[in-house]
């Protein structure tokens, strides 16, 4: 490393309140950071994810970010793009245009837009859709030890980027009392290519949200992310193609069970022909990284 030390935060994405959504890492001017290097720093820091700020290599880009768990690289991820964006317009950069930022990453350029209240989103990158085999619904019942499945909204691989099999439960309630077999739920996620289960169910009319999501992982590691913007695209993706879409507008709660209390955005701009997913950031790490 040439460096003995660069800029760090640690953000908070999908809250306004420190402490109730899924921190970040982000690290700055990491040009002269190898791949290795990166990948220690993630092991390090010990979170669902970390990025890294660099130089863009596409002219159209206002930065380019690269994305650790702590096992390895994602080509995109959620909250690590809305939680890198709130990082370099805290840091005093400036964005090409107003109000718009382009991500470049390992899945190519991200949009993303300022909305009300300075939350900014993310335009969902395109995604393949798999659905699970029907032989595999038993053991997906089996996996969750659940009966509240959904299977009228049959259970789906959806892949932008970060490869989730999405479920539809019928409460908000059967969601949050999930208690899976990871091992059995593995294979499941890995005969559609997924490296996790993102289970939603809507909440009562006059309930804290629209769906309530949580997202368990499996092929990085056993375990549940608090707050998951790249499922919550996928789920979104999944209820405009099996016509279950809530309206143009919802959100969704997750991290309830890990006590945090995540808030995702999401908006169908029909006209456009895409879906943003976004949420609050704030702040709770400023400093440096000492490197060497």
């Amino acid at each position: 490393m040439s460096q003995s030390s660069v800029r760090f935060k640690q953000v908070d994405v999908f809250t306004s309140v420190p402490f109730k959504g899924n921190p970040l890492a982000v690290v700055f001017d990491a040009d002269a950071l190898s791949g290795d290097e990166m990948q220690a720093i993630a092991r390090w820091t010990n979170l669902s994810e970390t990025s890294f700020l660099l130089a863009p290599t596409d002219e159209r880009a206002d930065y380019r970010v690269r994305i650790f768990t702590t096992k390895g690289e994602l080509p995109f991820a959620g909250h690590p793009t809305l939680g890198t964006a709130h990082a370099f317009l805290e840091s005093g950069r400036a964005p090409k245009t107003p109000r718009r930022l382009v991500q470049e990453c390992g899945a190519g350029l991200v949009d993303l837009a300022e909305g009300d209240h300075g939350a900014w989103a993310f335009a969902a990158p395109p995604a393949r859709m798999t659905p699970l085999a029907p032989a595999h619904h038993d053991a997906l019942r089996a996996a969750l030890r659940t009966d509240a499945i959904d299977f009228t909204a049959a259970p789906t691989g959806v892949d932008n980027g970060a490869p989730w099999l999405v479920a539809r439960l019928e409460s908000a309630q059967a969601v949050l009392a999930l208690d899976v077999d990871y091992e059995a739920l593995t294979t499941i996620a890995d005969s559609v290519g997924a490296h996790g289960l993102a289970a939603y169910a809507p909440h009562d009319a006059n309930g804290p949200a629209t769906f309530e999501v949580r997202c368990l992982m499996t092929g990085l590691g056993n375990g549940e992310d608090p707050v998951t913007g790249s499922a919550n695209a996928s789920i979104a993706m999944l209820l405009a193609q099996q016509n279950r879409r809530p309206g143009t507008r919802y959100t969704a709660r997750q991290g309830t069970v890990l006590g945090r209390d995540g808030r995702v955005h999401v908006a169908y701009d029909d006209a456009a022909g895409r879906i943003w997913v976004g949420g609050h950031s704030v702040t709770t790490i400023d400093g440096t990284c000492r490197l060497a």
